[in-house]
């Protein structure tokens, strides 16, 4: 099968959308399908036998280290170039929106990862999420096949009117992640030389949506922990400023044996997003045998069994994040979570979730079939029907 995947956000930049592609493509290429990537240029021209097309790209103020691309005429011409069999479209919204528009001549799959209209809250917008709910609708309802990542969001999307929706699996890299990779450097590094304190640990991308200001509490509350704080991002600035005097490390982005060595060097991941579609950050921690504090969301009570691989916790409610982590001072309790948080994890590889989308590829290639056999009945019936009508007149 010849496969042509449309992303806004594609490697080397990092984060879960990236993650879960790239493990995808990988897949793909090995089972012997050729996958071409159309993606903003960060001047990469393969990856893992997959070809790789560039669309020139900007730096967007707000985000300096993700690159974006417009909608592009290339798209159309590379698609009419390599006649693909299938269409994917990763969270069509800028780029995306000539993916949907070219790949509509093709079978077309469009999968949603990010839930935008949410971000309008946390950036005082509250008025722009019913347009930003249209717009998504309006694009995702162009592709023959709908996925998304959580029972939680499909539901949501279904309230949204969204269409042939169909939830794609999560995964976790089980061979590369994993306990083995604790490093007593990476520790003391992560937790500033005091790595006989507990250690709580945070990945992702720094913005306001992520609501990562609720960890402070826990470091006022006890001075038995330590954060450590993995990644980048436009909020940056202001948490540095905001965990000022708190025994908080910032790292900034880490990759390969160094991200492992994070998870697998601290004590507790904690999650204090209620955004997230999935939160694959939630996987990667609990297969390298770390318990989760994450904010009660759909998607987090779909990945953490309370009480057994981690604890949630009530947004709402005050105080409700730092009593939850204060439960695991106790080292029995922390420890038989991560045991059962890694065991939990183990079942779940990249493997069954890309063999699924390559069954939603041939999904949406039968239903773009049947389709374009059904237009054509209703053409030919139409044609005989004026071709009656006009007998009848004379």
């Amino acid at each position: 099968m010849k496969i042509v995947i449309i992303t806004e956000t594609f490697y080397p930049s990092t984060n879960g959308v990236v993650t879960r592609l790239s493990h995808s493509i990988r897949w793909l290429v090995r089972q012997g399908h050729e996958v071409i990537v159309i993606c903003p240029d960060q001047g990469v021209g393969e990856f893992e036998g997959a070809a790789i097309y560039s669309i020139p790209s900007f730096r967007f103020f707000l985000y300096p280290n993700l690159p974006l691309s417009l909608p592009h005429w290339k798209v159309g011409k590379l698609l009419r170039q390599h006649r693909p069999d299938v269409v994917h479209v990763v969270n069509p919204a800028l780029l995306g929106v000539a993916g949907i528009a070219y790949g509509r001549r093709y079978p077309l799959v469009a999968s949603y990862h990010t839930h935008v209209p949410q971000y309008a809250d946390y950036y005082k917008l509250p008025w722009l999420k019913p347009v930003l709910w249209t717009y998504l609708r309006l694009l995702h309802n162009r592709a023959d096949l709908n996925l998304c990542t959580s029972r939680a969001v499909l539901g949501e999307l279904e309230e949204q009117v969204f269409q042939r929706i169909q939830l794609w699996q999560r995964g976790v890299d089980t061979e590369a992640l994993g306990p083995q990779h604790h490093s007593e450097e990476m520790r003391h590094r992560l937790s500033d030389g005091e790595s006989d304190k507990r250690l709580l640990l945070y990945v992702g991308r720094l913005a306001a949506e992520k609501e990562i200001e609720r960890i402070r509490d826990i470091l006022l509350a006890s001075s038995e922990f330590r954060l450590a704080i993995v990644g980048d991002g436009p909020h940056r600035t202001a948490l540095e400023s905001y965990f000022a005097g708190t025994d908080t490390v910032f790292t900034g982005f880490l990759h390969g044996e160094e991200l492992f060595q994070a998870y697998a060097s601290s004590d507790v991941f904690v999650f204090p997003s209620t955004t997230e579609t999935l939160g694959l950050v939630l996987l990667e921690a609990m297969v390298s045998g770390l318990p989760v504090v994450a904010a009660a969301s759909g998607p987090t009570r779909e990945q953490i069994e309370e009480g057994v691989t981690g604890l949630l916790f009530e947004p709402e409610v005050k105080g409700a994040l730092v009593e939850a982590v204060l439960r695991l001072r106790d080292v029995d309790l922390l420890q038989t979570m991560a045991t059962a948080a890694r065991g939990g994890a183990l079942t779940q590889g990249w493997d069954e979730p890309s063999q699924q989308l390559l069954g939603f590829y041939s999904q949406a290639i039968r239903q773009a079939r049947d389709l374009t056999k059904t237009s054509r009945r209703t053409a030919l019936s139409n044609r005989k029907s004026l071709k009656q009508a006009k007998k009848n007149e004379l």
